[in-house]
């Protein structure tokens, strides 16, 4: 019983900490290059934090084990609507003041680059959907490879 408790509160604070800053996974397809060559194809799998924001942290590792980790950053429009107001009524003044922030429909162009520790650097272009932790694009490396990226 003394086991269960501890495991308990560090599964819930583990929780806590993913919905706090959602996490996307990014996977990169190897379609030129070296990489492309082997059978069966290695997927690399990313790591994109802060996927409901405009940039996070990116961490990934090469098929042969080298950890890599950078920024991605996405260009998402915002609309700033304000409200302002004046009404008159029995019980007094009242009214509306404020601003809303809203993201814009549509689809959203988007960076990634990241360094791994051979001083391999990847970098890449995607687009997302507003609004969601979907999208597509391609990447390079400096090892000779162009990736596919799908998340």
């Amino acid at each position: 019983m003394s086991r269960i408790l501890p495991v308990s509160f560090a599964l819930v604070a583990s929780a806590a900490l993913t919905a706090c800053g959602a996490t996307t996974e990014i996977r990169m397809y190897p379609v030129s290059g070296p990489l492309s060559q082997e059978q069966p194809l290695p997927v690399i799998e990313a790591s994109a934090k802060n996927a409901k924001e405009a940039s996070g942290n990116l961490t990934f590792r090469l098929p042969d084990g080298t950890r890599c980790a950078g920024t991605w950053a996405s260009v998402a429009p915002k609309v700033v609507s304000k409200k302002r107001g004046l009404s008159l009524r029995l019980s007094g003044p009242g009214g509306d003041y404020g601003r809303e922030i809203e993201t814009v429909g549509g689809v959203n162009p988007g960076e990634l680059f990241a360094v791994c520790r051979d001083n391999t650097q990847v970098q890449g272009e995607f687009v997302m959907g507003s609004g969601t932790t979907s999208g597509t694009g391609q990447a390079t490396d400096t090892r000779g490879n162009t990736y596919r990226l799908l998340f």
